[in-house]
């Protein structure tokens, strides 16, 4: 049995995921969510597209972390963007080297054709290789070494266009113009529906751009030469989320805000690479820990101490103010969450002791959690492996409840707690028996919608230790929805999860609008 500091160390540590998923790169963008676009309008902007090669510093609330780039070459059919990223992310005290890079080919109108993105964080490395077929469908394949090839096919309707382009395709089909929205069909494989993404303009302005660099010998390390005058525009998905940066004229982004505090700034190979690399070696050298942690750059400090290092687990009462941010397009409130103004109140209450049988369940019953039951490219919830887990766990037992509570305490028991560096798969994650709250969490989805139970998954903040950090968990429908938590082994959850989010990682990155601005003052809590 964990001691209640061990348990807490690991609560802080598999809370980090969510967030570097945020910060996650195109492989996560191919496979889950394509934006389709006018062909005439992507088409005009093709060919205002130039070849050439973007250098960005990555920065941490000022610190210099890493390197990225973006390089587009034309080609006799068709456009070829490679993009390459690589950081120093400081995470539980340590630093992770991550690294990825994506080369995307497309077609001359700006529509997807193949793509191959190798990742590695932390010696974990994944490559995801894919196509189109026709304007129909996008057959990608997960590669993770030691585990079988994971093959999965989406249904587009019409050309598709990745989303890392759709600033650029703003800024080449016209001028910007201040304060116009620009609106983008896009279909979610998750959902397996289209939705539209709202890109908006909110403001102009003027940067100055170091684009040469001379070797100062000195100081040892290379300074400015010769800047340029870039005119920008701001431009910023609907709701604060996605993509937040100034893009100029030709569509190359100047300057763009990430999660965890993370800034990428347009600048010459020099100073962008060559400084990142002398700093580093330095630090090396001088055997320096990271300066700031991912994980406690983003906590919210709770205002008032609930009195335990650890918060128990049985804690069955929270009342919270939250301010800083516009809560509007939040689930804070229903089920055992109200919200009235800016003070949430979380009771935790117990599982109804009987619900329904999964022999017995209405056609009407069906249709209503038809999208709860429901497999999806990362939930396969219906592959025979999951599907077989699934009924081992259950075994002759046929009430939901029991059901579920099994299956909660089967995945708690069964996975290594760790901070893994991927996207969520419930496939791969039922081989791997590995992960954190966003692995914990998809393999519950899958293996309680597998025996016709229905759930979803919610994300939000869960408190330890006087904090509240970024977490993933399940509700599962039990007469009602019941906050389940298979990381942490609470059946139900406890009232320190406070709930912002209802859905998958496409509903997920809104969180990003509460990192460094959300406050939260802790008003009572009950055991």
């Amino acid at each position: 049995m964990s001691t209640s500091a061990e348990r807490g160390r690991r609560r802080t540590l598999v809370a980090a995921l969510l967030l570097l998923a945020w910060g996650g790169g195109l492989a996560l963008l191919v496979r889950r969510e394509f934006f389709q676009g006018s062909a005439a309008r992507l088409t005009e902007a093709a060919l205002r597209l130039s070849p050439g090669a973007a250098y960005y510093m990555v920065e941490q609330h000022g610190q210099r972390i890493g390197f990225a780039s973006t390089t587009i070459d034309t080609l006799s059919q068709g456009i070829e963007v490679t993009d390459y990223f690589v950081a120093d992310l400081p995470l539980a005290g340590q630093l992770h080297r991550a690294s990825a890079r994506s080369v995307v080919v497309l077609s001359r109108a700006l529509a997807l054709r193949t793509f191959d993105v190798q990742a590695d964080a932390a010696g974990a490395p994944m490559r995801v290789t894919g196509r189109t077929e026709g304007d129909s469908a996008v057959v990608y394949v997960m590669d993770v070494p030691g585990q079988p090839a994971d093959t999965q096919r989406v249904a587009v309707r019409g050309p598709v266009l990745v989303p890392t382009l759709a600033p650029l395709a703003v800024a080449l089909g016209e001028t910007p113009r201040l304060h116009k929205t620009y609106r983008l069909p896009t279909f979610d494989p998750q959902q397996m529906q289209s939705r539209e993404l709202a890109l908006t303009v909110r403001a102009e302005s003027v940067f100055v751009v170091d684009d040469s660099a001379r070797f100062d010998v000195v100081a040892r390390r290379w300074t400015s030469a010769r800047t340029d005058t870039v005119r920008a525009w701001h431009v910023v998905s609907e709701a604060g989320t996605g993509f937040d940066g100034w893009v100029d004229v030709q569509g190359r982004v100047v300057l763009a805000r990430q999660a965890a505090g993370i800034t990428l700034r347009r600048m010459a190979y020099e100073l962008a690479f060559e400084n990142w690399r002398i700093a580093r070696d330095a630090a090396t050298v001088a055997g320096r820990d990271a300066a700031r942690d991912i994980l406690e750059s983003t906590a919210i400090s709770a205002g008032v101490s609930l009195g335990a290092a650890t918060l128990p687990r049985f804690r069955v009462r929270l009342r919270v103010r939250l301010t800083g941010v516009s809560l509007a397009g939040f689930d804070l409130d229903g089920g055992r969450q109200s919200l009235v103004g800016d003070t949430l109140l979380v009771e935790r209450r117990p599982a109804p002791s009987t619900t329904f049988s999964l022999t017995q369940r209405a056609p009407e019953f069906l249709a209503r959690f038809r999208a709860e039951l429901a497999a999806e490219p990362l939930l396969q919830s219906t592959d025979i492996g999951v599907v077989q887990q699934a009924i081992a766990i259950a075994g002759l037992e046929r009430d939901a409840r029991r059901v579920a509570e099994a299956l909660n305490r089967w995945v708690h028991d069964s996975l290594k707690k760790e901070v893994t560096f991927s996207v969520p798969n419930a496939l791969q994650v039922l081989r791997t028996r590995r992960g954190d709250c966003n692995e914990h969490t998809q393999l519950y989805v899958a293996l309680a919608r597998a025996v016709g139970i229905p759930a979803r998954i919610t994300t939000g903040l869960a408190y330890v230790r006087g904090k509240f950090y970024y977490h993933a968990w399940p509700e599962v429908w039990l007469g009602e929805w019941v906050p389940v938590d298979p990381t942490f082994g609470q059946f139900p959850a406890d009232a320190a999860h406070l709930r912002f989010v209802i859905g998958g990682l496409d509903r997920q990155t809104e969180l990003l609008r509460l990192i460094g601005n959300l406050r939260i003052q802790t008003l009572d809590g009950r055991r």
